[in-house]
């Protein structure tokens, strides 16, 4: 079963290669304008600051809706998550011309992260004056990477299990649908997601989204920035990927 996600438009052809760029691309831009937010949001002294919650699930929500135009080339995956759930629902192609096997998986998931890193670095230029203000160093962080309200790592994964399955068993059933909404209905949804599930984690929903920029905070010269906090980071990495195998087996049996 070919699900062709996001995009009522055909996809042409295309080698692996540019499939890449495209999932580094839509990632990065996703992640230039959702890292964007939240720093409007969180840092000192911003055009948004105090903007809240909604503020921030809304700007993701846009932010999903650019990556994917951007990334249509791929199937706009975006997310590992989104890309082990194509698979476990029994896609043969990713798109016309991409095998949905393990290599070009892998490779997805690679392009993915290694675009998220860059657009949460480009996030950090576009505020880079903000972040050298003083703040507490987990508000920093917190432009980069999801963290919990309350710390309690097995109930943290069941929270980032429940909410990517809702994103990944949705869009798979929106591939299905005659809605003809594509990204603008991808978008709703994460917005939705948000305000729903979002309150405990942060929702990462997406491994590439949280561990890439957690790296790129890492390595930047961010003005007291204090640690990336390791300890929690496989929580948005294992519970998203555990909630879109389900969200890919289930659409197996239920999407038709």
């Amino acid at each position: 079963m070919d699900y062709s996600i996001v995009l009522a438009a055909e996809t042409a052809e295309i080698t692996i290669g540019h499939a890449l760029i495209s999932e580094f691309l839509g990632t990065a831009m996703l992640l230039v304008l959702g890292a964007g937010v939240v720093a409007n949001v969180i840092l000192p002294k911003t055009k948004g600051a105090g903007g809240g919650t909604l503020m921030i699930n809304w700007g993701w929500g846009l932010a999903v809706f650019a990556g994917v135009y951007v990334g249509y080339k791929s199937g706009a995956h975006l997310n590992p998550a989104v890309t082990l759930g194509v698979v476990a629902s029994g896609a043969t192609e990713f798109v016309p011309g991409i095998a949905a096997d393990a290599v070009n998986s892998v490779l997805y998931i690679v392009a993915q992260t290694a675009g998220a890193a860059v657009g949460a670095a480009v996030a950090y230029l576009a505020y880079k004056k903000h972040f050298d203000e003083q703040a507490d160093p987990a508000v920093k962080l917190g432009v980069f990477s999801t963290g919990p309200e309350l710390r309690s790592y097995g109930w943290n994964v069941v929270t980032e299990v429940i909410g990517t399955f809702v994103l990944v068993f949705v869009i798979l059933v929106f591939a299905k649908s005659p809605s003809g909404l594509g990204p603008l209905a991808v978008a709703l949804l994460v917005v939705g997601i948000g305000a729903s599930l979002g309150g405990p984690t942060g929702y990462a929903i997406n491994p590439a989204r949280d561990f890439g920029p957690r790296i790129a905070h890492a390595l930047l010269p961010i003005k007291g920035k204090g640690g990336s906090d390791w300890a929690y980071s496989w929580v948005p990495v294992v519970g998203p990927m555990i909630g879109g195998l389900l969200a890919g087996l289930l659409a197996r049996v239920y999407v038709s």
